[in-house]
């Protein structure tokens, strides 16, 4: 049997019931309009701006448009110093949190054997660990190989550990070994090996970027066919060097290590795994892959001894700081990576920079941050740039083997302090330096160089000076030792960490700030009227107010906002 359609039941309403809403309606109308009568809510003024009759009226735009300048690159400040504070913040509770799991689950046991295991990757990551790393090699050798990136030699040199091996005593020889020749001209590198070798016996080297580990499987036939690996899987001068190193062991009748130093990204890995043939270190484009002394054997009379990177002191200027220390580009500050950014630009040529990357010109750093972002479509949410991620990656590139620059060599050879014309013999002594140089031509010849046109020019910034002993190294305290020295004040502190809080109370402050900008505005009737008196002292008047602008800025009443004009006020 069918069922019947049951009938939806209507939504009319009786009219006394929907004249009563309406009525109701209409009352509390009349209520809210009564309220905002008594408020006496007004509409906000609209600006005025600048008569046209008012005098020095570009002056006074000008003026109101650097204050609003000023105001925003100062909120652009605040804006990053509050994210690099609660990136610290956010980071400091994941390993919190992390540490706290670990130690529910392992219980009381496992909590101290995984102490002990933190305290000594600490140990591991820290400054001074790498400089007692570092002393180690250099004990330990009896040749230490110095590599300088061919791009900025001088910048790779470090004057302390050079002194350090030349006033060891002992047969302890320096070699300089010259890497990544392949990214620079032909008339530079060779106007390089000509300067170096004056002071030390200089080695020219290629390495292999692409080494084969022991471990990984053969890639099918077809695969291989796709990928042309000669250029990357060739090294260049690894003969050369050897055979330097091993007529140096048969001088000397015994068995030799060879410690292998340098800065960061400078290949001193790679250089290894190129002598060796095999991918026997880790190499990266990270910087401090290498964090203690590792071992290579190359044959039965010499030892290879890999070392961490030197650790760049902070007293250098913002240039060597930015491709020379250890920086790692995910943890380090935004305002660091654009410091560094701005230090590379500014010791380049702008055009040749604008013709590398295609980008059109621009006023300053953030800009050209700017420009290449959108045009590598590296956006955040609403087309935003990725200022830092940009940064970051455009500093991953000027370290690695990426970008082709080159620098000058100084017009003329000063020798260091610590370098005298018996040390220089002395180091020179036990090396055939015919052959190395007939053996450095060879290299040379082999290999195939960048044009000038198409290579930066780069101002190199002098040698940079490193940290070798322990003791000099100043510490900064790590988030990870924090965790484990105040874990007691951070339970007490865990409240007071809402990100959503912080940032309405930054929010409320940036307001506020910009208030207090617009009200300290101060109207200039008295002063117009001079300045039509004495034109000849407006022009001086522009001048101060320019220098002033210079200066840095503060949300505080300073003398150029009494001159503000303020829009508010009708002259006409």
């Amino acid at each position: 049997m069918k069922r019947p359609k049951l009938r939806k039941a209507s939504k009319r309403l009786t009219c006394h019931k929907r004249y009563k809403i309406q009525k109701k309606i209409r009352e509390h109308h009349r209520k809210v309009r009564k309220e905002a009568k008594k408020r006496g809510h007004k509409k906000p003024k609209k600006d005025p701006g600048v008569p046209s009759a008012a005098p020095f009226k570009e002056e006074l735009l000008r003026e109101a448009e650097q204050r609003k300048q000023r105001l925003e690159e100062l909120k652009q400040k605040q804006k990053l110093n509050r994210q690099k504070e609660h990136e610290k913040k956010r980071k400091l509770e994941a390993k919190k949190n992390a540490a706290k799991i670990k130690e529910k689950a392992e219980g009381k046991e496992s909590s101290g054997k995984s102490k002990a295991k933190t305290n000594k990757l600490l140990d591991k990551n820290s400054k001074k660990s790498f400089c007692r790393e570092l002393k180690k090699v250099i004990e330990a050798s009896d040749v230490v190989l110095e590599v300088l990136d061919a791009r900025d030699p001088m910048g790779c040199r470090c004057p302390q550990l050079e002194q350090a091996v030349t006033c060891s005593g002992g047969d302890k020889k320096l070699l300089l070994v010259l890497n990544k020749i392949d990214l620079v001209p032909k008339e530079n590198l060779e106007k390089w090996l000509n300067y170096l070798k004056k002071e030390f016996p200089t080695v020219a080297f290629k390495s292999a970027t692409l080494m084969k580990d022991r471990t990984m499987q053969e890639h099918s036939a077809k695969r291989r066919a796709r990928v042309d690996l000669s250029r990357t899987t060739e090294c260049f001068g690894s003969k050369c060097l050897l055979k330097l190193l091993q007529e140096h062991g048969k001088t000397q009748n015994k068995a030799i290590q060879v410690g292998v130093v340098g800065f960061p990204n400078v290949g001193k890995s790679s250089i290894i795994n190129s002598l060796k043939g095999v991918r026997a270190c880790n190499v990266g484009l990270t910087r401090g892959v290498t964090k203690s002394m590792q071992i290579v054997h190359i044959d039965k009379q010499t030892k290879i001894l890999d070392s961490p990177s030197i650790i760049a002191d902070p007293s250098n200027n913002a240039l060597a700081l930015a491709l020379r220390s250890i920086i790692d580009t995910e943890e380090s500050g935004s305002a660091d990576v654009l410091e560094g950014i701005d230090a590379i630009l500014n010791h380049c040529s702008k055009q040749q920079v604008m013709m590398h990357y295609s980008i059109p010109d621009f006023r300053n750093t953030e800009e050209f941050l700017t420009l290449l972002a959108q045009k590598r479509g590296m956006l955040k949410k609403g087309g935003v740039p990725d200022l830092e991620n940009i940064a970051k990656l455009l500093l991953c590139d000027w370290t690695g083997a990426k970008i082709s620059y080159h620098s000058q060599p100084p017009a003329s050879q000063r020798l260091p302090p610590y370098l005298t014309e018996d040390k220089i013999a002395e180091m020179q002594e036990c090396f055939n330096l015919k052959n190395l140089e007939e053996e450095n031509k060879n290299t040379v010849q082999a290999l195939k160089y960048p044009s000038p046109a198409s290579s930066i020019i780069f101002q190199s910034a002098g040698m940079a000076n490193g940290i070798i002993e322990e003791n000099k190294v100043i510490e900064v305290a790590s988030e990870w030792e924090n965790l484990e020295t105040s874990k007691e004040e951070e339970e007490e502190e865990e409240e007071d960490f809402t990100e959503s809080d912080d940032d309405q109370d930054d929010e409320e402050e940036e307001e506020k700030d910009v208030k207090q900008e617009s009200k300290v505005q101060v109207t200039r009737k008295a002063k117009l009227g001079k300045r039509q008196t004495s034109p000849a002292n407006s022009e001086e008047q522009v001048a101060e107010s320019e220098h002033s602008n210079s200066l840095s800025f503060s949300l505080d009443k300073t003398a150029d906002e009494d001159d503000a004009y303020d829009f508010n006020t009708d002259y006409v």
